[in-house]
């Protein structure tokens, strides 16, 4: 069969509007967290269809939807309810991937892309990605710029994994003994006229003040072990490794200590800059231990401990890919700002794979 060939001058171009594909976007609202409430899901339900809006209340019902987002393939989603809230949901449905891949190795399985959505308290994922005020139109424009596939940029989030939760932060001390002794006193005000209150910051400062502080001055710290399980360097206040790497089955401290933490985002809560190196070496976290007395501590928090650029003596820096923590007694234990009780054995490591993480504060963030 004899085909005519094209000429150029058989062809006419005429412009063509390109619409923009929308992308498929589910938003999971954690019906527990402070800031959520109808008001924020009745504002969110006029750009959010019915069904890509979820409410949960119980983890029963966060599983159940860690499901159905795996099934309907949403290309991004939203979590809003704070750091924890992410943890939850993004640990669910990556347990999801995982089982259906593990039962079949050639499914077509994706993991979505996550935003967050201003709604916790501290929000330090909020912060980190330029998550917009939940104040006026902010959370919906967030949105609404992820649906049109208008968000400047993402953010090739890496995470730690304990106790087969994914988390960007996790340690054991006084960091956690607050989140315990927060969430005792939120707890216990929740009905009362001050319930909203102690909801928020002024419920972590209290615990701080009234609990924390005063429950460490009066006995010593625990006694840490800290061994590496692969690669680890100690490092400087610049950053920069100190002397040759450690090994597996390194000790890296041993000794008092107030505090063992490690985290791939720099911040805490509140802009709170602990982890000042965390993200500037792929694969590795930032690990800090402090045996600093809480004396010297309280007249330097703030702006030099608060800000990252407060060094003392006793407060140590270390890259690591894999660790294990040993205390003599048990002691606070939290994974990605929830409090998850107490422990004497905790091992955390860099989790083998990372999620993308909508930036809305960049155009070139990778």
């Amino acid at each position: 069969m004899y085909v005519h060939p094209i000429r150029s001058d058989d062809i006419k171009l005429a412009p063509v509007a390109l619409q923009p594909v929308e992308s498929k976007v589910a938003v999971l609202l954690n019906a527990n967290a402070k800031r959520v409430g109808e008001r924020v899901r009745r504002t969110l339900s006029h750009v959010v269809p019915e069904s890509d809006l979820f409410l949960t209340h119980t983890f029963e019902e966060a599983r159940a939807v860690a499901e159905t987002v795996v099934d309907r393939r949403y290309q991004t989603v939203f979590t809003g309810g704070g750091d924890g809230t992410f943890c939850g949901f993004l640990n669910e449905i990556h347990n999801v991937i995982e089982r259906r891949r593990a039962a079949n190795p050639f499914a077509a399985v994706r993991a979505p892309r996550f935003g967050v959505l201003k709604l916790g308290t501290g929000n330090a994922l909020a912060n980190l990605c330029g998550a917009s005020s939940s104040m006026g139109d902010g959370i919906l424009d967030d949105v609404l710029r992820a649906r049109a596939n208008e968000v400047p940029g993402v953010i090739k989030l890496e995470l730690l994994h304990a106790e087969n939760k994914r988390a960007p932060f996790v340690g054991v001390g006084i960091d956690a003994g607050i989140l315990n002794h927060y969430v005792e006193l939120k707890h216990a005000t929740s009905k009362g006229p001050l319930g909203k209150v102690f909801a928020g910051g002024a419920g972590y400062a209290m615990a701080i003040a009234g609990r924390s502080v005063p429950a460490y001055l009066l006995k010593s710290n625990p006694n840490v072990e800290i061994r590496s399980r692969g690669a680890a360097y100690r490092i400087n206040p610049d950053g920069k490794p100190i002397g040759p790497a450690f090994g597996p089955g390194a000790v890296l401290y041993r000794g008092p200590a107030l505090l063992a933490a490690a985290a791939t985002v720099p911040c805490y809560g509140f802009n709170f800059k602990l982890f000042p190196f965390a993200g500037t070496r792929r694969g590795m976290m930032h690990l800090r231990v402090a045996n600093v007395p809480i004396p010297k501590i309280i007249p330097n928090i703030y702006p030099g401990l608060w800000n990252g650029t407060w060094f003392p003596e006793g407060l140590l820096d270390f890259f690591a890919e894999d660790v294990e923590i040993r205390t003599d007694r048990k002691v606070p234990f939290q994974v990605g700002g929830d409090a998850e009780g107490y422990r004497d054995d905790v091992r955390v490591s860099m989790w083998k794979s990372s999620v993308e993480l909508l930036d809305f504060s960049s155009a070139h963030r990778v």
